[in-house]
């Protein structure tokens, strides 16, 4: 299992005021033990190849790999002509990931926004579709569309169309393509969706290619109960508090022992430091502890349900060894 980190808490200032630079963040991330750094499309001022290469020498230089690129299309739009839109962005982001990640990195999928108006089945047909046409591309580019159990996007007006399981599972389950295409594990999210988070992990663990960590506390005071909406589900209540993982709601033991039984050794991203750099290097500490207890210590890169996906589609391993030697 290899370690990763996002920057949500200076996701602002990277990709909506443009106050931080992407190479000041992986400046900045030097200092976390981590093996990788997940990247976010509003980071990209420029998406040309030289401004591309210019971040993947950053990243080499720092000994990060980029394992995992975080995008938020919305193919739910009621407009075509934005759906069109959101699909050139979604390859755009693909090509970007293949070249600075290689072959079997990620890049996330989402299905949209809950626009008024579009029903759950013509939602779920476009996005269907955008995924199916999407996967020709990704298999392709030798990378991995991994379809995240979300919330909501920074930018977004309302939340994540898939956000419910049943809509989130209906979407997954139609598409069948397992070497090219799989879930992005949140086990937060699955929470703010109003579901118990290893339970839900139970659900989707043989489609999991790749997984984001973070951890929720409720403020003193607050129960679930209270923070339910009428569709079931939690949203990003202020009661609803990000902290160091292993000290929330989360079930983390549960959670990686259902992991390891899955034969899942792959990457875990740490999505933290809404409270300081200083909780995103406890959260590593915690995540380095678990590969000791939980994965025996391995910095592989080894999934077994998508190895076999892909040896039964005559495609090779994107399995990575065991790393030899001090991390970073």
């Amino acid at each position: 299992m290899r370690i990763s980190v996002f920057p949500k808490g200076d996701l602002d200032a990277l990709a909506v005021h443009r106050t931080m630079t992407i190479f000041e963040w992986i400046e900045k991330a030097r200092a976390l033990p981590a093996e990788g750094l997940e990247l976010y499309s509003g980071m990209f001022w420029q998406t040309d190849d030289a401004f591309v290469d210019s971040v993947g020498e950053a990243l080499l230089n720092a000994g990060f790999e980029m394992p995992m690129m975080c995008v938020s299309p919305d193919f739910t739009h009621p407009d075509p002509d934005v759906r069109a839109a959101e699909f050139d962005r979604e390859v755009e982001m693909m090509r970007i990931t293949a070249r600075l990640g290689g072959r079997g990195a990620s890049t996330r999928v989402l299905s949209g926004q809950q626009h008024p108006g579009v029903s759950t089945p013509q939602g779920i047909e476009w996005v269907v579709d955008a995924f199916t046409r999407l996967l020709p591309i990704a298999r392709e580019l030798g990378i991995t569309l991994a379809m995240e159990n979300h919330y909501k996007d920074g930018s977004w007006k309302t939340p994540e169309f898939a956000q419910r399981a049943d809509v989130f599972l209906a979407i997954v389950d139609a598409i069948d393509d397992r070497a090219s295409f799989g879930v992005q594990f949140d086990p937060s999210n699955a929470i703010v969706a109003g579901d118990d988070s290893a339970e839900f992990l139970e659900r989707v663990v043989d489609r999991v290619v790749t997984m984001q960590a973070s951890d929720r506390s409720l403020a003193p005071g607050a129960t679930l109960d209270a923070l339910r909406q009428s569709d079931g589900t939690i949203g990003y209540s202020p009661l609803l508090q990000h902290g160091v993982i292993g000290d929330g709601m989360n079930d983390y033991p549960r959670i990686f022992q259902t992991l390891v039984d899955a034969g899942y050794d792959g990457w875990i991203s740490i999505e933290d430091g809404v409270n300081g750099m200083q909780e995103m290097a406890d959260s590593v500490d915690y995540l380095r502890e678990a590969r000791e207890k939980y994965f025996g210590g391995s910095t592989a890169v080894r999934v077994r349900t998508h190895e076999e996906a892909l040896a039964a589609a005559g495609l090779p391993s994107i399995a990575r060894p065991h790393l030899e030697g001090s991390i970073r």
